[in-house]
């Protein structure tokens, strides 16, 4: 197998050879065309005289570290072509996403399978390499003989990432399209995760993993993110994209970010909302931004305080959108009083006749939306509470603080 692995920095320099055996010029890069094969290289690009000749991998008979022999001499000069990946100049020291270890990566060097096709030797890219192996093969490529450094490298670790585990940062979407990068390794990511890495990328990667991901993965990452991060990949996008995403977090989340905007920016991506969407956010702009009504989402089940436990399911279950954020349900009055405070998990084994406020909690703790936010962290905590209602001077039910607020407000702290 050992002679089978051949790698980039192997590659490079290799003298290419005609018919004939005349010299015709050295390799300069090597070319996936990903839209015809993901992983075999298509190009191979030689250096000869002022330019470079573009050589098709159909027209390879062998290659090694010796060289690399032809078996035609049908060459065309090489143009630069979009829908190329080329190995040296957009991998090689480049950042890509290790989706499997979750984390950005730099590339060092490339592995190669040497396989035959057709009487043909082929390349097909196996990984990339990011450890001390591929730092001493760059520094000693060009001066070492390849068989020397390799019996030098297998005294040191591999530390390489299968090539299917990769996940290239490309900010053009055309050209991410061209290249067949697909998103799916980063939309199958835990939110938390792939906020990990945006944050460890540079601005304009950041806004290419936006861009590339749907606008519900979007949102999810950009509520793990720190405020600081979030304001600035906003600050980059279209309004339209902004709106789109906003309109995916939760109305709380949403007010925060275009509270961190400029006024004029704000506006413009509150036009591009959906008018629901837009009217819960505006509601949560007005309340000060370090406020009980500022932290408070509107994604709440209020019922009337006479409801049974069978009116309550009916309500969970035209209510899928914000079931899973539930703790508690809330009893008003016909003038949206809050009258009291039902534990989800009550109702599970409850008889459907029963009235709801059979199951409510004895003390009905709520806050007025001026009560500051670090005194609603005290609550959460002197309580042991899932989630907090607030209410106006007039207890007018307004909105519920979850549990997962208080953490976020707490870590931006």
């Amino acid at each position: 197998m050992a002679e089978e692995i051949l790698y980039l920095t192997e590659l490079l320099g290799l003298k290419v050879y005609d018919l004939k055996g005349r010299l015709i010029g050295t390799l300069r890069d090597a070319a996936l065309v990903p839209l015809i094969d993901p992983i075999r290289v298509d190009r191979f690009l030689v250096g000869a005289g002022p330019g470079w000749l573009s050589i098709r991998y159909d027209q390879i008979k062998s290659i090694d570290t010796g060289g690399i022999r032809l078996k035609d001499e049908l060459l065309t000069p090489y143009h630069s072509d979009e829908y190329m990946l080329r190995m040296v100049r957009d991998l090689l020291d480049q950042q890509v996403i290790d989706a499997q270890g979750r984390k950005v990566v730099r590339v060092n060097d490339v592995t190669f399978l040497k396989e035959a096709e057709n009487g043909t030797q082929v390349l097909h890219i196996l990984e990339i390499d990011i450890g001390i192996r591929s730092i001493v093969r760059r520094v000693l490529s060009g001066i070492v003989p390849a068989a020397v450094i390799r019996s030098l490298q297998r005294r040191i670790p591999p530390h390489s990432i299968r090539w299917e585990f990769c996940n290239i940062v490309e900010a053009d979407p055309q050209r991410r399209v061209r290249l067949n990068i697909s998103n799916k390794l980063l939309e199958d990511m835990h939110p938390a995760d792939l906020a990990d890495i945006v944050e460890h990328l540079g601005h304009e990667d950041r806004a290419a993993i936006i861009n590339a991901v749907d606008t519900e993965t979007a949102a999810e990452m950009l509520s793990e993110i720190e405020p600081e991060i979030q304001t600035s990949i906003i600050e980059s996008l279209k309004a339209d994209k902004a709106a789109d995403i906003l309109e995916e977090m939760e109305p709380s989340e949403a007010a925060d970010v275009l509270n961190e905007l400029e006024d004029e920016q704000s506006e413009q991506i509150l036009e591009e909302m959906e008018p629901e969407e837009k009217e819960d956010v505006e509601e949560l702009l007005e309340f000060g931004e370090n406020t009980a009504g500022g932290l408070m989402d509107t994604g709440f089940l209020a019922l009337p305080e006479d409801a049974t436990v069978a009116q309550a399911m009916d309500a969970l279950k035209k209510s899928e959108e914000t079931i899973e954020d539930l703790h508690y349900l809330f009893l008003v009055d016909g003038e949206n009083h809050l009258r009291a405070t039902v534990p989800l998990a009550k109702l599970f084994f409850a008889p459907g006749d029963a009235p709801l406020k059979e199951f409510a909690s004895e003390r009905l703790l709520s806050v007025h939306a001026n009560f500051k936010q670090d005194r609603v962290a005290e609550f959460f905590d002197k309580y042991n509470l899932l989630a907090l209602p607030v209410v106006n001077e007039k207890e007018e039910l307004l909105g519920v603080i979850t549990v997962d607020d208080v953490v976020a407000l707490l870590r931006q702290g």
